[in-house]
């Protein structure tokens, strides 16, 4: 009698399982794919270089929109600057990072230049990541006047020495929906080479998981169709902490620079 009961009670289950009805918690996750050609910064971190040398703590100040803030995520520790503290952490051993999220909704360019004297510069910080160009496209905005946006700002960052990481659009059913989302990366990418700064290839990760990797757009975009949810925050800052990582440890200077323990 037993055995027919628990048969009875196993068939909703089982059916339930394969319909696809129960809770995703229980449900695998996608395999979170960060290929290095696509997350390869182009030129070598090299303060944060130095200061892992000399066994400093190194701050990191992520500026940028909402996609910086964390909106779409579940909580404040979703967003990718949350996530990317643990994983640097995790990378650099025995090394502590702080990642100081000055993200905030609805920016542009313009709106971020105003607060990197008071919310990036006032930091000291180490590395800035510089998420931007989105709500430009969403607005359809043209291009305009962001290439001396742009210099104005690294022109500050360059005077306190920092390493500077661009971050380009996220690749979500409203960012591509717009005809000005392709121009906008390409200029990114074409005003990070002429001003000799790094550019995290956020745009071309996103647009593989869709394309190459067949992930539809609700596993790593929130509700919304724009915003990044806790899973596309974490892959993202996995891939980031990746690419700064290697960065960091391309120019060493001797076999003594890093401890024995370093790596990924």
């Amino acid at each position: 009698m037993q055995g027919h009961a628990l048969q009875r009670a196993f068939k909703p289950l089982a059916a339930a399982l394969f319909a696809g009805l129960l809770p995703l918690s229980v449900q695998a996750a996608p395999v979170c794919n960060t290929p290095a050609d696509l997350v390869r910064l182009a030129r070598p971190l090299s303060r944060v270089s130095q200061q892992i040398a000399a066994g400093k703590s190194i701050t990191v100040v992520a500026i940028g929109s909402s996609s910086t803030a964390g909106a779409g995520a579940s909580s404040p520790t979703a967003s990718y600057p949350s996530q990317l503290e643990v994983e640097l952490t995790t990378l650099f051993h025995g090394h502590r990072f702080t990642v100081i999220n000055r993200g905030v909704n609805g920016e542009e360019v313009a709106d971020m230049l105003k607060r990197f004297d008071d919310g990036v510069v006032a930091a000291k910080p180490d590395l800035v990541l510089w998420q931007l160009g989105t709500n430009s496209v969403i607005r359809d905005h043209k291009i305009g006047e962001h290439a001396a946006l742009i210099r104005a700002g690294l022109k500050k960052l360059r005077a306190i020495g920092a390493d500077v990481v661009l971050i380009d659009l996220q690749y979500s059913p409203r960012v591509i929906a717009k005809p000005g989302a392709e121009p906008m990366v390409e200029f990114l990418a074409k005003t990070a080479k002429q001003e000799d700064v790094d550019l995290f290839r956020r745009y071309a990760v996103m647009k593989r998981w869709y394309q190459v990797d067949h992930l539809g757009f609700d596993t790593f975009v929130a509700p919304d169709g724009l915003h990044l949810n806790d899973w596309s925050y974490a892959c993202m800052a996995k891939g980031l902490g990746q690419a700064i990582a290697e960065a960091a440890q391309r120019p060493l200077v001797s076999a003594t620079a890093y401890p024995a323990h370093w790596g990924p």
